[in-house]
């Protein structure tokens, strides 16, 4: 079922392309998944099965720019004519208002509710933390780097100009020289020019093949990633997280997007730093930058960990006798 498709009006006309995994067990809870940068959520429906086998309602929704989402007016891998940044997590929390209030209606109780996010996806889920913390059971962000610093900065100057130069519709060089070309070029002997993703082939070619993944953003949402990035990764949205939120951080040290899993490590203490007290994270040394799409060997520890909190932050149903 995560394959078929609905859709979900937003007050400003987008239509928001979402898909449902039932739990296959007795529900211990929904999540929310959020994918990364140039791709799209049916790339999650492994992840989906997975969930829904261990007893959790999946949703994931395309983004705004991506996938079969669309926004009427609006020029393609655009996320909104102004304030794109905001209105993706306000799309999130529509979905999950909406998504929620379903699946509770359909099963009779409240649920807890876990926000997990990809890489882009984790920047949402982050400031989904931030404003709507209190309202989620965990939240999960996995090869995510919300590092908000001169670097970010210098980024919005300079994309500024490219779209005074080129205008808002067309692609960014200056963010594919600084992201997807640095990335491809940190594998040493790549068969690819997505081999930096994973060490898994086929995940790697289907990834290569899929026309809705892959591409570069225009000026206008490239400069929407950076606000997102500068709005998570603030040291006053890192301290609007609750105190008591559990948080699951996972990286690769083999991902460049992560420095290495190095922005995990520190994206862990500055959380801690926060005053949160029930903060995991976790680097897996070969791991690259999507975890989920990697070969068992560095897939399955990585989902044994995330299992483990899970159970702790949803514990599995107990049945009658």
């Amino acid at each position: 079922m995560f394959m078929q498709v609905e859709h979900l009006a937003t007050a400003d006309g987008a239509r928001l392309a979402l898909r449902h995994e039932p739990a296959r067990i007795p529900a211990r809870g929904i999540v929310f998944i959020l994918h990364g940068l140039a791709e799209h959520s049916a790339r999650y429906d492994r992840f989906a099965q997975w969930l829904a086998h261990e007893g959790f309602h999946a949703v994931a929704h395309d983004h705004r720019g991506h996938g079969l989402t669309r926004v009427p007016g609006l020029a393609p891998r655009r996320f909104a004519h102004a304030g794109g940044d905001r209105l993706c997590a306000s799309d999130a929390r529509a979905v999950r208002l909406h998504m929620r209030e379903r699946v509770e209606r359909a099963d009779g109780r409240r649920l807890p509710v876990i926000v997990f996010g990809h890489s882009m996806g984790g920047l949402i889920a982050a400031d989904i933390a931030a404003q709507d913390g209190a309202e989620l059971a965990g939240v999960a962000l996995w090869n995510c780097d919300p590092a908000a610093g001169w670097k970010n900065r210098l980024a919005r100057l300079i994309l500024r100009a490219e779209r005074g130069l080129k205008g808002s519709d067309v692609a960014s060089l200056a963010f594919r020289r600084a992201t997807f070309d640095l990335w491809r070029a940190s594998v040493p002997g790549r068969q690819t020019d997505y081999d930096w993703l994973s060490h898994d082939a086929a995940q790697v070619a289907a990834y290569a093949g899929d026309p809705l993944c892959g591409w570069t953003p225009t000026n206008s949402m490239a400069m929407d990633i950076v606000a997102l990035v500068e709005r998570a990764g603030h040291g006053t949205a890192l301290a609007a997280w609750p105190a008591d939120l559990p948080v699951h951080l996972l990286g690769g040290g083999a991902d460049p997007v992560t420095q290495g899993g190095r922005a995990i490590d520190v994206l862990g203490n500055r959380l801690r730093a926060a005053g949160l007290t029930r903060v995991d994270s976790l680097v897996i040394p070969t791991a690259r930058h999507e975890t989920l799409n990697e070969i068992p060997a560095i897939r399955d520890p990585a989902l044994a960990a995330l299992d483990a909190w899970l159970s702790r932050v949803a514990p599995p149903q107990r049945l009658a006798a």
